[in-house]
């Protein structure tokens, strides 16, 4: 359980039973390119986001409380291996960097390995 209290943002989200921003995690889908915002048309209101756009989105969705956010990359090729998860020039690896630049603060979930 010690690993839960490491930081603060992790002891924030397993505190006592309270509901609050705080305690929400915004999902958010990158995809190449600049100034996309393509619709995800089987989730209405979710969009796949460049890179610029995702930390905008992110800024917005810090100033409405929430402190974390799990990034899903589109990549532009997939193989059986998977290998875009650990392509250090990969779209979740490209747009991590962006958001822990503009956003240290902002605790980041990826499905890939650490940068």
């Amino acid at each position: 359980m010690r690993r839960l209290r490491r930081h603060s943002v992790l002891r924030d989200l397993v505190r006592e039973t309270e509901l609050s921003a705080g305690h929400l995690i915004q999902p958010l889908f990158v995809v190449p390119g600049e100034g996309v915002r393509e619709p995800v048309e089987s989730m209405p209101d979710v969009e796949r986001l460049s890179i610029n756009e995702l930390v905008a989105e992110a800024t917005e969705v810090m100033a409405a409380g929430v402190g974390a956010v799990l990034l899903f990359g589109v990549p532009t090729e997939k193989d059986e291996m998977g290998s875009g998860a650990y392509d250090e020039e990969g779209i979740v690896q490209l747009a991590l960097r962006a958001l822990k630049e503009a956003h240290p603060e902002l605790t980041v979930i990826t499905d890939v390995p650490p940068i």
